[in-house]
């Protein structure tokens, strides 16, 4: 990864992506710096009630409270589990965006719509769909609320479960009139009209914010690079940051900077707070 010189901030290998980490060093008073959480702040595990945050997420995140003006989690998870198995609680003003914004957390307070009934009626039916599609021991649903997900990281044959169990997945998500997401061996059920994307846009508009930094791992956070791509366009410098994985590859092939999963996003905010907390180069 390049670093300018002179400088421990990496160097986007894109002139959109230095122009948007430019103008958050400019301004930093007006950024946005949001990102994923599993995956980004947190290395992905077998079970994903088992995933904590990077050692060194919080203290980067604490580092950055302050010297951005807006500091934001926006994730799949419910907005409460993600709070409580990162820590993020612990981060001055920070938002937390659950179910890709359709719940959110801060201050300690949690907003948040009653659950969908297409999500009830999934629910109840996954086990059923999954027994008659001979779903393979270690397949594992998670309820997380407002949505669904059906895990196979557990499973002999992950890719290959993930593979068999798309289209039963794909029948019962259009018979609820629920979305499906993609991601990491993982399929989730969720209400459609949410996504990443759309919460990125509506925290900019809401924040007034200027430049716009998102970091993300996985299928899902391709909405959020489209947004972050939409407002470049209408304005707002911003640059797109990839938490590399070898599960997921199209991610980076769309991002500006490509890190070396939560390591290299923690050591990205690090550098970024230090950036913006040292006095500024006199003029030569």
């Amino acid at each position: 990864m390049a670093r300018a010189e002179g400088s421990e901030m990496p160097v986007s290998r894109t002139a959109e992506g230095r122009e948007g980490l430019e103008a958050i060093r400019r301004d930093p008073g007006s950024a946005l710096v949001a990102m994923d959480f599993d995956g980004t702040l947190s290395p992905i595990v077998a079970d994903a009630g088992a995933a904590r945050a990077h050692l060194g997420a919080v203290p980067a995140l604490r580092g950055l409270s302050g010297l951005v003006g807006t500091l934001a989690v926006i994730t799949g998870r419910p907005a409460r589990v993600a709070v409580e198995l990162g820590g993020l609680g612990e981060v001055p003003g920070l938002i937390v965006l659950g179910h890709y914004g359709m719940e959110r957390w801060a201050g300690g307070e949690l907003t948040a719509p009653p659950v969908p009934p297409g999500v009830v009626t999934a629910r109840e039916r996954l086990p059923g769909v999954l027994a008659r599609a001979g779903a393979p021991a270690g397949t594992r649903i998670e309820d997380k609320g407002s949505a669904v997900a059906v895990h196979t990281r557990g499973t002999d044959d992950p890719e290959g479960t993930l593979a068999a169990l798309a289209a039963p997945l794909a029948g019962l998500a259009d018979a609820t009139g629920l979305a499906v997401e993609p991601g990491r061996l993982v399929i989730e059920l969720r209400p459609p009209g949410t996504d990443k994307g759309t919460a990125l846009t509506s925290l900019v508009a809401e924040r007034k914010a200027g430049a716009v930094l998102f970091a993300g791992d996985d299928l899902g956070d391709l909405a959020a690079f489209g947004a972050v791509r939409a407002l470049r366009a209408d304005g707002h410098p911003g640059v797109t940051v990839c938490s590399s994985s070898a599960e997921v590859t199209e991610l980076a092939a769309e991002a500006d900077l490509v890190v070396a999963g939560p390591d290299g996003v923690v050591a990205l905010l690090g550098s970024l707070a230090r950036a913006l907390a040292a006095p500024p180069h006199p003029a030569r």
